[in-house]
């Protein structure tokens, strides 16, 4: 735990109960803070009761003795409407911030240059960031992982000269930390995702590029450049005085990160001065992984590991769960899992990577469903459609080959059939669903695991 001194002796108001939100108030409570926390789920203000937490209807507290009010990042601060305590909170001038803003004062605090490497993106996030704290821990480095990924920021160890904190950052994350100031700070790329809690795109791009904007004076900036929204806010870093590594899948840098063929290349002042190759790397298939590759090698490289280290160690990534992930092989027909797919943008990385593809897509729709998808449907022999999109789905596939399966175990079933009897070298059976999942499973971590159950049963 990361005990929160800043607010010792002050009344700090928590509202959200899930794990960041426990974590929250118990390392508030560890930095000497006098908290109250509530939820809307009486069953989260449960355990919290059984954590020693003082739990209490926020409602009905008196907020003018309140410091502020630590919001968890699943509740609603401005879209579609803020939440009900974000607006007692403004009502009385209390200042709303997240956990990742509190790890931030902390560090100010009392280790202002520890090492913290803060990750952000539409897409590759928990890839990137996974594959950075290995990179380090390969070297040898006391590596803290978390954020958005896994442990909550406040779980973790206190920020310290000696360990490097590794965070993942959600654009909710970001929108609660005013003062967040990453010594790396790295954007993967933008797309419009989450424009429910954002309004616009415009916004949505505006609170990650915080995030790089906020790095410290004699800290990087690593920042993917394909996209027009990510280039611009690059530039805008560059202006204002801060070290700017550009990362690039489609064209040569004479600065920066670059793909040619399956090798990432760094280059400075016009020279190349390494290159590690990705052949062979199943962890890390497909461009959208080199891309993720190359901002993790920038990483590394900006807090001082040596190039070998780096490319020995992209080699060891064993890869995460739901993301591309092989779960299976029978015959010549591989099963992947990329459940965490969940809008077209991420899905469209995974049909990048194959050419013989019977896919399982659908689930509760992003806006826009399979737009922009449509170069990649010559890859697709078969798709498979499950969930509350399939009919939409449908229509937007057109004359692709498809059927409505419904639900995951039939179109699995379907799937395996038909790609064991066409007899193809390299047979892909994909769940990417470029949905959500909540119409049919909690989470898309539920919908990854009951896949790749299902494919391990039939596989042995």
């Amino acid at each position: 735990m990361a005990p929160v001194t800043t607010f010792r002796g002050k009344k700090v108001a928590v509202f959200g109960l899930g794990a960041s939100g426990i974590a929250t108030a118990e390392a508030l409570i560890a930095g000497g803070a006098n908290v109250v926390a509530w939820d809307d789920t009486a069953s989260s203000v449960e355990k919290a009761r059984t954590k020693n937490i003082d739990t209490k209807d926020i409602r009905e507290i008196d907020w003018s003795g309140v410091a502020a009010l630590v919001l968890s990042p699943g509740v609603p601060l401005t879209h579609p409407v803020p939440h009900w305590s974000v607006g007692l909170a403004r009502n009385a001038a209390v200042e709303v911030i997240g956990d990742i803003e509190l790890f931030c004062r902390e560090r100010k605090a009392i280790a202002p240059d520890a090492p913290f490497v803060a990750i952000t993106g539409t897409n590759g996030k928990s890839t990137t960031t996974s594959l950075i704290a290995h990179i380090l821990s390969s070297g040898g480095r006391d590596v803290g992982l978390g954020g958005n990924l896994g442990t909550p920021i406040l779980a973790l160890d206190p920020p310290s000269m000696s360990r490097v904190h590794v965070i993942e950052c959600s654009s909710f994350q970001i929108d609660l930390s005013p003062s967040i100031n990453p010594s790396v700070g790295v954007l993967l790329n933008l797309s419009p995702d989450h424009l429910d809690r954002h309004g616009t795109f415009e916004n949505y791009a505006s609170v990650k590029a915080r995030l790089i904007a906020g790095v410290q004076r004699d800290g990087t900036a690593i920042v993917g450049v394909d996209d027009n929204q990510s280039a611009a806010i690059a530039d805008r870093a560059e202006r204002a005085g801060t070290r700017v590594v550009r990362v690039s899948m489609r064209r040569p840098l004479s600065d920066g990160i670059f793909l040619e063929g399956e090798r990432i290349t760094l280059a400075e002042g016009g020279a190349n001065l390494y290159s590690a190759a990705l052949t062979g790397i199943g962890s890390l298939r497909g461009t959208h992984n080199a891309q993720n590759a190359a901002c993790a090698f920038a990483a590394a490289y900006a807090l001082g590991i040596p190039f070998q280290q780096i490319g020995a160690a992209l080699k060891s990534f064993p890869g995460l769960a739901h993301r591309m992930e092989e779960v299976g092989r029978k015959g010549n027909v591989l099963f992947i899992n990329d459940s965490k797919a969940t809008n077209a943008d991420a899905a469209a990385r995974a049909l990048a990577s194959f050419t013989e593809i019977f896919w399982i897509a659908g689930g509760k729709p992003k806006e826009g469903g399979l737009s922009g998808l449509e170069g990649y449907f010559p890859r697709i022999k078969k798709a498979y459609l499950i969930g509350e999109s399939a009919e939409a789905f449908s229509r937007q596939l057109g004359a692709v080959p498809h059927t409505i399966s419904g639900t995951l175990d039939k179109a699995l079933e379907e799937a395996a059939k038909d790609a064991e009897a066409a007899s193809l070298p390299h047979s892909v059976v994909l769940l990417s669903p470029a949905c959500a999942s909540y119409d049919q499973f909690p989470n898309f971590e539920v919908r990854g695991d009951t896949f790749r159950s299902l494919v391990r049963s039939m596989v042995r």
